[in-house]
């Protein structure tokens, strides 16, 4: 699609680029023609050099790096992997919910529930997500909690499963919450709004922030 890096665009340099990825669009393209269209995509097109180096949920919102250079790339990627980024994001959960608080229980994918993710108390690798609620109010006469969310893990549907497991899904979630919470919003209410990681060139900390739309 002409003009995607254009609009959504927040940062580049030589090495990487700092994209606002829309809810609804895939990170990377999925099996079959049909899933062929994503953030990826779209990128390459207008910029051959991009490179993958992680990916958000298709319904999820927010802050996505894209690589420019190998450096990039290797550098950014290995700090997702040995967990030197800070990623923060928020969600509309249902529920009144309050204070603060650590849900630490693995997430695990659900094979006889494709694309479904649970909790697994007795899976090896560890899930841990920090949540603080930020704010209440209602939609459609229904409580709802606005909470900010930091991922200590990346496990597939952490946060999304993490806050079904806590009793509060988050809103607009056709995976994981109610029909009735569902409706509440016409999007699932997750977005990646701030992430922090080291320069690869500079080796100074480079903060980025997206405005959260719901």
């Amino acid at each position: 699609m002409p003009d995607f890096l254009t609009n959504h665009l927040i940062h580049k340099d030589e090495d990487f680029m700092v994209i606002h990825k829309p809810a609804g669009l895939l990170s990377v393209p999925g099996k079959g023609e049909a899933l062929h269209d994503s953030v990826l995509t779209r990128l390459v097109q207008e910029e051959p050099k991009t490179l993958l180096i992680h990916r958000l949920d298709r319904d999820t919102s927010g802050l996505l790096i894209f690589a420019l250079t190998r450096l990039g790339q290797n550098s950014i990627s290995r700090q997702f992997q040995e967990r030197q980024t800070h990623k923060v994001y928020q969600a509309l959960v249902a529920g009144h919910l309050e204070g603060h608080g650590c849900i630490d229980i693995p997430v695990i994918y659900d094979p006889s529930r494709p694309p479904l993710h649970i909790v697994d108390a007795n899976h090896h690798k560890p899930a841990i997500t920090h949540w603080t609620a930020l704010e209440h109010f209602e939609i459609d006469g229904q409580a709802v909690t606005r909470v900010e969310l930091v991922p200590i893990t990346g496990r597939a549907h952490q946060l999304r499963v993490h806050l079904q497991h806590l009793g509060h899904p988050i809103v607009g979630d056709t995976l994981y919450a109610s029909l009735a919470q569902q409706q509440l919003k016409n999007r699932l209410c997750l977005h990646a709004y701030k992430i922090s990681f080291t320069n690869p060139k500079t080796a100074q900390t480079e903060h980025f922030e997206c405005p959260v739309p719901f």
